[in-house]
């Protein structure tokens, strides 16, 4: 196997841009989502429960890594699960993949949770009209999370369709068999 290419996102963009564009997409999201759900039904909005939303806020980000975690199951033994904490009190949680896997299934793994996550936000909102407020946040808050993943499947999908997947200090290794001739 030899190094196709390395793609690191955070060193690409610059985390300063990277937050720029999650915050731009937040925006949006929520705009044009509150705006739709507000066309198909527009409703009083209530503040109830405001403790389950304020939970479910936080609860996002480990959910999302956690279905990051679920198509790679099966590999559990070439991924690791790295628990850091930032400003002494922010949890970060990563899921590093030490060993080349299929990247069919990696990228399935990055889109997991934003197919999931926004389907489950988006059937809420609808069923729910009531509290379409709260699930628009949480739907715009998640789309931000899920920026850098969307950013790695679009460099993902430019690479050889039988390419192995592993990441390093230096970012995801696309890795493919050496052609022989």
């Amino acid at each position: 196997m030899h190094c196709w290419k390395t793609i690191n996102v955070k060193k690409q963009y610059g985390l300063d841009r990277l937050f720029l564009l999650s915050s731009l997409l937040v925006i949006i999201v929520f705009s044009f989502v509150y705006a739709l759900l507000g066309i198909i039904n527009n409703t009083t909005k209530s503040d109830d429960y405001f403790w389950i939303f304020v939970l479910s806020f936080l609860c996002i980000y480990p959910l999302h890594k956690l279905i990051h975690f679920i198509p790679l199951f099966r590999y559990r033994d070439k991924v690791r699960f790295i628990t850091e904490k930032r400003y002494g009190i922010l949890p970060i949680f990563q899921l590093r993949v030490i060993e080349p896997i299929n990247k069919n299934r990696f990228v399935f793994s990055l889109l997991a949770p934003f197919i999931f996550i926004n389907i489950a936000l988006v059937t809420a909102a609808i069923l729910a009209p009531i509290f379409a407020h709260y699930f628009t946040i949480l739907l715009a808050y998640h789309c931000g999370i899920c920026l850098i993943d969307l950013i790695y499947v679009k460099n993902l999908s430019k690479s050889p369709k039988q390419a192995l997947i592993e990441e390093t200090d230096a970012g995801y290794e696309i890795l493919i068999a050496p052609t022989h001739p």
